[in-house]
């Protein structure tokens, strides 16, 4: 008997969930002239997008309750999947024919982390993908990932500090899990993520409630919108700061690769860019240690490590950002010079800086000006140091990095 009630609960457990009426009326107009949201892009083309409407139950499974966000290559939309009772986050992409193969490499590439052992302490530390499927939309095929919900990103998160830094026992926990989760995509997947910045980690949910409470919000109080040729444009709703934040997670796998061959293409944000990235060494997983070592300078300093900005023409130039490592870091060694196809570019035969910037006078990181002081200062520049390598073979690993003094000091106390 006792089975057989087991049995009945889990069938009562897993009917779907009927839809909510999102009918209410009492929202909103946005003028049509007036450009919101993602038609401020450039080159904006509203047939790329698939016209997501509030209330829209997609694949049958997922009601669409409120926007999220949006970028160049899709929106992003709460919602309530009926068939497992619980929140997702829905990124619905552009139009599949303006995509190309980058839509279904970033789907193999939540495929690949799905795929890792499950009791690797990292797992949890990197974005997982829940679901995948298509939509026909009225210019032609979508595709849609299905991710657990987030809250904000770190960016976001530094924005609403006034002093702009995250303190001492915040960054270790961002480290903490960063090291973590590289570990488990360089070791167990394979992947080698590219992109690592602020707006690409995001914190969880401890509980589900304030998901709950934000599309009892959406009920009661529509989002503003606009209606243009039959399509609706929202605006953006912020989900309210949980009253117990989740631990980070790494986000946004739209341009990592896959680590079973050397790269030597052009990746990550300028100020990240690293050494073998600007002289074209042949690239492998140590560029995400490296970016890492920029990263938190800017969590923990509250501004950037290098720029990279040329002073003669004010944008950004590989020649200028060298300068600025080699300021810091000193020169780096003939023997990962000659590794370079840009040398010639940066460099004499003879391995001598000639690329028309003189170097910055030298600093090194111990001269920076910092908010830490005596042994904690010290502890804090080993860590800056072992990630912060000219040559990649020299930094250390996410798996060592876990283990750091400085991170186990401020992460347990």
């Amino acid at each position: 008997m006792a089975s057989l009630l087991r049995w009945a609960t889990g069938l009562y457990r897993r009917a779907p969930l009927p839809p909510r009426s999102f009918a209410n009326l009492r929202y909103e107009t946005i003028p049509e002239s007036l450009k919101i949201e993602e038609e401020t892009l450039p080159d904006y083309l509203p047939q790329r997008f698939y016209p997501v409407r509030l209330g829209e139950v997609l694949a049958s499974r997922y009601q669409v309750v409120a926007k999220l966000g949006y970028g160049v290559t899709s929106t992003v939309w709460l919602a309530r999947d009926l068939n497992q009772h619980r929140h997702v986050a829905v990124k619905a992409f552009v139009r599949a024919a303006a995509m190309g193969s980058r839509l279904n490499h970033e789907r193999n590439v939540y495929q690949r982390i799905n795929n890792g052992p499950r009791s690797h302490p990292g797992r949890d530390a990197v974005r997982s993908l829940l679901d995948a499927f298509q939509l026909e939309g009225p210019d032609g095929e979508h595709q849609c990932l299905v991710h657990p919900p987030l809250w904000v990103n770190l960016q976001t998160f530094l924005d609403s500090n006034p002093v702009g830094r995250l303190p001492n026992p915040v960054l270790a926990v961002v480290l903490y899990r960063l090291f973590q989760g590289l570990d488990y995509l360089h070791s167990e997947c394979g992947i080698i993520h590219t992109d690592i910045k602020p707006d690409n980690i995001m914190f969880g949910f401890n509980d589900d409630s304030p998901l709950a409470e934000f599309e009892q919000a959406e009920l009661d109080s529509p989002s503003p919108r606009k209606e243009v040729n039959g399509r609706v444009i929202y605006v953006t709703r912020q989900i309210p700061m949980p009253k117990s934040l989740g631990p980070p997670v790494l986000c946004d796998f739209g341009a990592a690769v896959f680590g079973d061959k050397l790269h030597d293409d052009d990746v990550q944000p300028d100020q990240y860019r690293c050494p073998e990235v600007i002289l074209e060494i042949p690239w492998s997983y140590k560029i995400d240690v490296w970016n890492i070592g920029c990263l938190v300078w800017d969590l923990f300093e509250g501004g950037h490590l290098f720029h990279g900005t040329d002073p003669e023409h004010g944008v950004y130039r590989g020649r200028a950002h060298l300068a600025e490592m080699i300021a810091l870091l000193g020169p780096p060694t003939p023997e990962l010079i000659n590794r370079g196809n840009l040398k010639a570019k940066f460099f004499s035969k003879s391995c001598e800086w000639k690329a028309g910037i003189e170097p910055l006078p030298p600093v090194s990181l111990e001269k920076l000006e910092m908010t830490l002081e005596g042994a904690d200062k010290q502890l804090f520049l080993q860590l800056m140091k072992k990630l912060l390598q000219w040559a990649p073979e020299d930094r250390m690993a996410p798996r060592e990095l876990i283990k750091d003094p400085w991170v186990v000091k401020h992460l347990f106390g």
